[in-house]
Formats: structure tokens, sequence, C-alpha cells
């Protein structure tokens, strides 16, 4: 396979800052994204596209070991998705129901997606900052790990559907296996799972349940590295090089490219909203489209 390393364009970011000029207002669709627009370019790319920041930190003329395909998004591709997660009356954005078998759960002709992760991987903070431009949206985020133990169901307009499953490992649910096995293997509708990582201590052993359950079943899957806040530039760099070689070499079903987020700093949060978008058949990106 061919290496390609991470890169973004910050002159062509800006380029389009200016080509938009006055008009910045109309190409908004929340003034949260138009303040990220008006931050100097290292901030913004930083936030909105969190890899190519540690790409910074590479050793000048190294060619480390990264097969990506990159998912890369104009900023209006990415101020259209946040149409998608923002509240209205004509968007309604709302908590629909939980189950603990997949016969109790909605049926839902929509779209849908599904996050999943180990206990205190921070999935219900992600999911939280997900929602963030739909306030009334109640996630429930506990301090305890293990605090989800049902599949909880959220209605984002009619757009797609997204799952917030319990989490594995400590305090995990007793029929995790069967509950979570029997969703994905079965939920016609699912569209991509999103596989949650802490970036501070990289792929565990309980992680190998949920990518062997996505693997054997032939699920197309993302792997979103979490807390990214709470590392150094390089012990960071150092997990997103490591998982990078695990998703080359030990997967098959999982899309080359890393999403590193922190729902403190909301990095990367924005990017992930456009590529849910654009899985979900809501958004076409730069010609580029999942089937």
């Amino acid at each position: 396979m061919a290496v390609r390393r991470l890169w973004f364009d910050v002159g062509w970011l800006f380029a389009m800052g200016a080509e938009l000029g006055s008009g910045r207002r109309a190409y908004c669709t929340s003034q949260a994204f138009a303040e990220v627009l008006r931050l100097p370019s290292k901030q913004l790319t930083k936030l909105v596209f969190p890899l190519q920041e540690l790409e910074r930190h590479f050793v000048p003329g190294s060619r480390p070991d990264l097969h990506l395909k990159i998912f890369n998004p104009s900023l209006d591709d990415i101020a259209r998705a946040e149409s998608v997660f923002t509240a209205s009356s004509r968007n309604r954005i709302e908590y629909l129901s939980s189950a603990v078998r997949l016969d109790h759960a909605p049926d839902l002709r929509r779209p849908e997606v599904c996050f999943i992760g180990r206990s205190n991987v921070g999935k219900s903070s992600l999911i939280k900052a997900l929602f963030s431009l739909a306030p009334e949206v109640e996630v429930r985020v506990s301090k305890k790990p293990g605090h989800t133990k049902k599949m909880n169901f959220f209605k984002v307009g009619k757009y797609f559907t997204l799952v917030d499953m319990p989490g594995y490992g400590y305090r995990a649910p007793e029929d995790f296996v069967d509950m979570v096995e029997t969703y994905l293997k079965e939920r016609k509708n699912l569209m991509r799972t999103f596989l949650l990582v802490d970036s501070v201590v990289g792929i565990q052993k309980t992680d190998n349940i949920a990518i062997e359950m996505c693997e054997e079943f032939a699920l197309p899957y993302v792997m979103v590295l979490t807390k990214i806040d709470k590392s150094s530039k390089g012990h960071l760099l150092k997990q997103v090089l490591q998982i990078q070689k695990f998703v080359d070499t030990k997967t098959q079903g999982c899309f080359p490219q890393l999403f590193p987020v922190s729902a403190v700093t909301y990095s990367g949060i924005h990017l992930l909203r456009c590529f849910i978008a654009n899985i979900t058949g809501n958004l076409k990106t730069n010609g580029f489209q999942f089937s």
C-alpha cells in the first residue's frame, strides 16, 4: 500500500476565508463555527484538523509509516454539516428511547450510526459534544465508569439516528456481548460503527472485543481517539502512529483515517460531524461520497 502523510494546506484554508470575504455570515450555519473561522491559522487547524497539528511534530525529513485515506472536506462542507447537528423547529434533535435487546429498539428507516467503547473512554462526553448545537438534548455523563447500561437512541432530525452503546470492560452489563453482538450483526440500517479508543493509553485488550466483532461481521467502522487534550504532543503522536500501524496491519473493515477528538476543547468535533453527515448520505464533500 502506498504511504501517504497527513497534510492539510493551511494556506488553502485561509484562501477560502479570503474568497468568502464579507459573505462569511451567509456561509456559516452557526455562530460557533463563525467564531472558529476567525481564529488564527494555527489555532483553526488545531481545532478543526487536529491530525495536521500532529504532523508539525514529525522529525524533519522523516516519513512515518502512515497510509491514510484522507477525508478532507472544505470549510464550506463543514459549515453545511453543522446545520445537520443544529436543533431548530424544523430539525428536531432528541432522545428517542433505550433498549436492552434489539427487538426492543425503535424500528427506524433512517440511517443509523453507533458509538461503542471501553468504560470510561469518554463516549457520553463525546456524544454530548457532538450535540452541543442542540443543548436541550440530555446526554447523561457520569464520572463513574460503566454508567451506560442500555442502547440509547437519539434522533437527529430527518437525517439519521445516533446510538450510544453500553461500555465494555469495567462494570459492563452482564449481557453486553449478547446485546451488542446482536445489534451489530442484525441492525440493517447501521451505516457505520464508531469505535472509541482512549488516546492516552491506546488500544487495550478489552478493545479487541469490539474490534473482533466488527471484523467478524464485516462491518465498516472508524477509530475515534478520545481525550487528546490529556496527552503531550509527543505522547499523542506516538499513540497515533501505533494505532495507525494496527489499523493498517490488523484490520480489514476499519476506515484508514483516525479521528482524534477532545470533548473538552472540541478539537476534531467539527470534522467528525462532517464525516457523520457524509456517511449517512446527508452531505457530499468535495466530490467524495461514501457508498
